[in-house]
């Protein structure tokens, strides 16, 4: 996981049989939950999250080279 200033990185393994949508569905969750209850003032604002996302496969590309572009400082510019 890397954490830009407009966007987040994540590469996630996950079964064939998981839908991405049900695993950023979770992660959104699961992020708005925990935030709201440390910043109460997040309650005011009815999203907390848009409902786009991006994701790709790997495919042949190793997980090292993908984890060197996330880690990759060209995010915080």
């Amino acid at each position: 996981m890397e954490i830009a200033p407009d966007h987040v990185h994540l590469l996630v393994e996950h079964a064939p049989s998981t839908s991405i949508n049900s695993i950023v569905k979770a992660f959104k969750g699961r992020s708005s939950r925990y935030l709201r209850q440390e910043f109460p003032h997040l309650l005011k604002l009815p999203n907390l999250w848009t409902h786009a996302y991006f994701y790709d496969t790997t495919g042949k590309v190793s997980s090292a080279i993908i984890e060197a572009y996330i880690n990759d400082p060209h995010h915080y510019k």
